[in-house]
């Protein structure tokens, strides 16, 4: 079994994020997670109980992470892994059918929930000199499709804004742009429909990401990857 390990993930009250919180779990290791639904976490935190702790957070307010980062540091220490998983899609609508209020929403959740994840808990990696950030990006942040403009440029950002963080990370840390492959989540069947119930769930693709997420370390900093074996 890997060395324990301290992991924060963004978004797991369902899909990837609930997955990953339940393998790392299973695995020995410690999880410290966020998500706006108090019912959903209620639900991870009695399944997972102590030492993992769970809080409500809208990654889209810097105040809330201030204060959740806070939390998190306190009870656990830094981090080894930091996973900015925590993301929206918009409906399928061509991009000038897009409201400014649903453009704002993904944007503030993708983009500037992860840099206020990063702002509150990346001093504490970065004063240890050691760990791994994980930013969720997408095949849609590499390539792009018709009536998901607005989370295709999010993503976009995402490849730049971690590669831009990988330069300014001292030696010993990384920050990667991972792109976890097509898994049948809501967000998913928000954009294919049935057809999303042909690709894997995320419990089953926690079971080969997760072990992926633990190798990764200072030698993969910067460099774009994608979960060994997903469907792209």
């Amino acid at each position: 079994m890997n060395e324990h390990k301290v992991v924060v993930i963004t978004g797991v009250t369902r899909g990837l994020g609930r997955a990953m919180a339940e393998e790392f779990s299973r695995r020995g290791h410690t999880v410290a997670g966020c998500g706006r639904s108090r019912t959903d976490l209620e639900k991870v935190q009695n399944h997972l109980g102590k030492p993992h702790t769970f809080s409500v957070v809208d990654v889209a307010s810097d105040p809330a992470v201030q204060s959740w980062a806070r939390k998190v540091l306190a009870a656990h220490g830094a981090p080894d892994l930091l996973l900015n998983n925590a993301a929206l899609i918009n409906r399928n609508a061509r991009l000038w059918e897009i409201d400014a209020a649903e453009f704002s929403a993904v944007v503030d959740v993708n983009i500037k929930g992860v840099a206020n994840v990063i702002r509150h808990v990346a001093p504490a990696m970065v004063e240890r000199r050691s760990g791994v950030i994980v930013n969720f990006s997408s095949g849609w942040g590499r390539c792009a499709s018709s009536e998901v403009a607005p989370y295709c440029a999010t993503k976009w950002a995402i490849e730049g804004l971690t590669q831009a963080l990988a330069q300014e990370l001292p030696s010993g840390m990384a920050a990667v742009p991972l792109n976890p492959g097509i898994i049948n989540t809501e967000m998913l069947q928000s954009c294919f429909g049935s057809s999303a119930s042909s690709y894997p769930t995320p419990q089953q693709w926690a079971k080969s990401a997760v072990p992926f997420l633990l190798s990764l370390n200072s030698r993969h900093n910067g460099q774009p990857l994608t979960v060994p074996g997903a469907a792209e």
